[in-house]
């Protein structure tokens, strides 16, 4: 059977059903036996949701021992009715599992401005609470049960070793639409047996997202609940990490961004809508931020995602989104390539077209992964985002998403 939350020393999660969604679980909880050193990264929408105010405030300590995550209801414009729901999912999480209240982090993701079914979701907890389970099925019911119009579960575990000992992580995900991340609706929760510092935790976490979940794209709409959050339980019994020089953290650091590029990767294959996986990849810049806005300008072009989806080799959409990201660009300098996984055709050679036989360019962008390499000639830094196109399907699945 495949791993996952659960086998990670120390942790027992459960995904139930509360009747705020019809046909799906929706209610998510994963728990730590002992504190755990915690990290997040919020959205940066100034429309925030409850859930989100309630973690920034619990999070300060840089401990946790519990999330809990409601589906099917964002919480989100929902005034003080929904901040005391989400308060309320924090004191019943608390008093289920019998831990502090500044030890729960919650988190919710749906429909937003619909009033909060604090009833429903409450009792829910108090019935899941104590069902949480180190079975490997739970695992499996608690990355189902986050999900809102994605059309699978996505989940992650990778083994490594630090300091002579075995240490475990964990991850699952949610999101197909409203994604564009800005953290600085998609959520991800991963949890590890490794022992850090709560800051230096915090430091590889928002070190990470920027590499990864700050470079996917779907409909370029940053939701007001995105939200990533890391407990780290200790249970490997590794040499805690206190340094951000040492060997042992570079390996976590790097593990950590593994896993996040895995779930990034999953969000973004499941788009709402889509029909291809677009790989962007900025390469030989003056600087990696330089990269990276280049990289997010491109693959949050609507005409350069209709075009993948039309099979069109139209680079001049390309060039002219990487000369809009706001940061020093000669396109007279570039080259630039189109194809898939596994073959690439240079269309654009120091700015000047380059000729191909488009045809055969059709047939290679006909494939579900599309690569997208854009090569600066200006120096040694680069940065990969990912994307989808934009189809006919997306439109009219979000031109009725609520009736």
């Amino acid at each position: 059977m495949i791993k996952n939350i659960t086998n990670v020393r120390g942790f027992r999660c459960w995904g139930a059903h509360t009747g705020v969604k019809s046909l799906r679980r929706d209610l998510a909880i994963i728990f730590s036996e002992v504190p755990a050193s915690a990290a997040a990264v919020f959205t940066q929408n100034q429309v925030v949701a409850e859930p989100v105010k309630v973690c920034r405030e619990n999070i300060k300590n840089g401990m946790a021992q519990a999330i809990v995550v409601n589906a099917g209801n964002a919480n989100a414009c929902t005034g003080e009715q929904g901040y005391e729901g989400a308060l309320a999912m924090v004191r019943a999480t608390a008093e289920s599992l019998e831990i502090d209240e500044d030890m729960v982090l919650v988190s919710s993701t749906g429909v937003i401005g619909e009033p909060f079914p604090t009833e429903e979701i409450v009792n829910g907890i108090r019935v899941s609470a104590p069902k949480v389970s180190n079975r490997s099925s739970a695992g499996s019911f608690a990355a189902n049960a986050i999900l809102t119009t994605d059309t699978f579960a996505k989940e992650g575990f990778i083994e490594f070793s630090v300091g002579g000992r075995e240490v475990n992580m964990a991850g699952i995900a949610k999101g197909s639409g409203m994604i564009h991340p800005n953290m600085a609706t998609m959520l991800a929760f991963i949890v590890t047996d490794i022992d850090i510092e709560p800051g230096l935790l915090q430091k590889a976490v928002r070190e990470a997202v920027d590499d990864t979940f700050n470079m996917i794209t779907v409909d370029g709409d940053s939701s007001t609940n995105d939200m990533v959050a890391v407990l780290a339980n200790g249970m490997a019994e590794n040499e805690r990490l206190k340094m951000d020089d040492s060997k042992d953290y570079n390996v976590f650091r790097n593990r950590l961004r593994q896993m996040m590029e895995h779930l990034s990767r999953l969000i973004v294959s499941d788009g709402e809508g889509s029909s291809k996986f677009i790989e962007y990849r900025v390469v030989n810049g003056p600087e990696k931020s330089v990269c990276r806005k280049i990289a997010r300008s491109i693959s949050s072009s609507n005409l350069v995602k209709t075009a993948m989806f039309g099979r069109d080799p139209n680079w001049g959409r390309i060039v002219s989104a990487a000369g809009n990201a706001g940061v020093a660009f000669d396109y007279t300098a570039v080259d630039l390539y189109l194809g898939n996984e596994k073959e690439r055709v240079k269309v654009l050679e120091k700015g000047k077209p380059v000729k191909y036989d488009r045809n055969f360019m059709k047939k290679l962008l006909r494939e579900s992964h599309i690569s997208v390499k854009l090569d600066m000639c200006n120096g040694e830094a680069e940065a990969t985002a990912w994307g989808s196109d934009l189809t006919t399907d997306y439109v009219l699945f979000n031109s009725v998403y609520t009736t």
